[in-house]
């Protein structure tokens, strides 16, 4: 394999890792360790580095090394408000270019998140939502936006794993993501934005929420 590509495999690898919380935030990132781990060199260890720090994923300090970056409260609110107009856009496309197989896709989707929350199993409810929100991107189809909502979306692995286990939250989202589905069923563009961008809106609240329990 050529160099270029082991420095991407060991990206995609390292990107992972992170995004699985197998890496937590302010945790080194020691590349001896990578190496051995991803089986690549340090050339390829520290392209990748740079790569995920443009991507806000890690941060490289001279004399330091490397850590995966943490994020504060408030960039997470920033990167947050970002998200809801980018992936309001992203719903209202999708309300115009779903077809009858993917309609009946998020019915099903929307099926199981319901009976997830139910049954109480809120981590199997956390892995339907982000499902549903990467099937709403593929029939969206516009990469662009995808593109920027899952660097966005990896800078909050933390606050995202903190949310799935927030008290209340599935109860709340759940008639969110409905009317989502609902909107983007009917072909409504604009009920699909305003759908999507309300549900946003709450995840904001719900993170200012946990702030304000850490707090006490």
């Amino acid at each position: 394999m050529p160099p270029d590509e082991k420095s991407q495999a060991a990206r995609y690898a390292l990107r992972d890792a992170i995004l699985s919380g197998e890496y937590l935030p302010g945790e080194r990132l020691v590349e001896a360790q990578l190496c051995e781990r991803l089986g690549v060199s340090r050339f390829n260890v520290r392209a990748a580095l740079q790569d995920l720090a443009a991507d806000g994923l890690v941060k490289v300090e001279r004399n330091k090394g490397a850590h995966v970056r943490k994020v504060t409260l408030d960039e997470a609110v920033e990167i947050t408000e970002v998200r809801m107009v980018l992936e309001g856009l992203v719903a209202a496309r999708a309300a115009s270019r779903v077809t009858d197989e993917q309609a009946s896709e998020l019915d099903e989707i929307g099926l199981l998140m319901r009976r997830a929350v139910s049954a109480g199993e809120f981590r199997r409810y956390g892995d339907l939502n982000q499902r549903l929100h990467g099937l709403i991107r593929d029939i969206a189809g516009h990469r662009t936006a995808e593109g920027i909502i899952e660097t966005l979306r990896g800078q909050l692995v933390r606050h995202q794993f903190m949310l799935s286990l927030h008290p209340g939250r599935p109860a709340i989202s759940l008639p969110q993501h409905e009317r989502i589905i609902e909107a983007i069923r009917e072909r409504d563009p604009k009920a699909a934005e305003s759908a999507m961008r309300e549900h946003i809106a709450s995840v904001i609240e719900a993170l200012r929420d946990i702030d304000a329990m850490e707090l006490r």
